[in-house]
C-alpha cells in the first residue's frame, strides 16, 4: 500500500506511527542508505559553496526519520543551518525528540538544525527566491515518480527546487533511477516548468546491497530566479 500511496500524507504518517510503535526505542529509518556512502558528495560541495560571514542554509527535503540532516549538522566545518523537512508530522515530532535527547553537538558552534513540517510541493510558502544554498533529496523523489499519482507531484518539486535555490546553489537528487531515464526526466521537467537548469549531472555512488546508486545534480543559470 505504501509503494502505491507514498506521494500522500496519511499514507507516511501510518508508516511512522507504525514503525515507531513497533520500536519504542527510536532508530533512524534509512531509504536506499546512510550518511556514510554520501558525505564525501555533500560536504565537498558545502566547502565550495562557502559563503564568508553567513552559514549555509541546507535543506533535506523529505527528510522521514533519516540522519542525514543531524550528520550534516553535527560534520560540517562551516557554519550551517540545516533544515529537515517532512511531509509528515509524526516524522517531524519524532526527529525532533530524538535530536533533543542526543544533544548533538556540531562541528561549528554558528550550526543551527531545525525540524519542519512542509510539503516539498510548496517550497516557496516557507522559502523566498534564492534563499537556499543546497537541498539534498535522498529518495523523495522516486518516491513520488513511483506513485500512482505522484509525476505531476514530482515535476512540481523540482520546480519549486529550483525557485528557491540561490544562483550559485545545487540540488542533489540521490536515486537508483538509471541516468538514460534520470537525466532526461530532470532536463525535459525544468523545461516544461519555464525553467532551465544551468547543468545536469551525474556521478556514480556506489553498489550498495546489489543496487547501484546515482546522485544527479542540478545547477542554475544566473537568470532563473529574476
Amino acid at each position: 500500500e505504501l509503494m502505491e500511496n507514498m506521494d500522500k500524507k496519511s499514507a507516511w504518517d501510518r508508516f511512522y506511527s507504525e514503525t515507531s510503535s513497533r520500536n519504542p526505542n527510536f532508530k533512524n529509518f534509512e531509504w536506499f542508505f546512510g550518511f556514510d556512502a554520501v558525505q564525501d558528495f555533500i560536504m565537498s560541495l558545502l566547502q565550495t559553496a562557502s559563503r564568508p560571514h553567513s552559514p549555509l542554509h541546507v535543506l533535506d527535503m523529505g527528510c522521514g526519520t533519516s540522519a542525514l540532516g543531524p550528520c550534516i549538522y553535527r560534520d560540517s566545518v562551516l557554519p550551517v543551518r540545516v533544515t529537515c523537512a517532512d511531509i509528515s508530522p509524526v516524522a517531524v515530532r519524532l526527529m525532533r525528540e530524538h535530536v533533543q535527547a542526543e544533544a548533538i553537538q556540531p562541528h561549528d558552534v554558528s550550526s543551527h538544525i531545525e525540524f519542519l513540517e512542509l510539503d516539498c510541493t510548496q517550497l516557496d510558502t516557507y522559502y523566498g527566491s534564492n534563499s537556499l544554498d543546497l537541498i539534498v533529496d535522498k529518495g523523495t523523489t522516486d518516491a513520488l515518480l513511483r506513485s500512482k499519482e505522484g509525476t505531476e507531484k514530482a515535476g512540481l518539486v523540482l520546480k519549486q527546487c529550483l525557485r528557491v535555490l540561490r544562483t550559485s546553489g545545487s540540488l542533489l537528487q540521490f536515486s537508483d533511477e538509471d541516468p538514460d531515464a534520470r537525466l532526461v526526466w530532470l532536463e525535459t521537467a525544468a523545461q516544461d516548468q519555464g525553467l532551465v537548469a544551468a547543468n545536469v549531472g551525474v556521478q556514480e555512488v556506489g553498489v550498495l546491497r546489489g543496487v547501484c546508486y546515482y546522485c544527479y545534480q542540478v545547477t542554475l543559470h544566473q537568470d532563473v530566479n529574476k
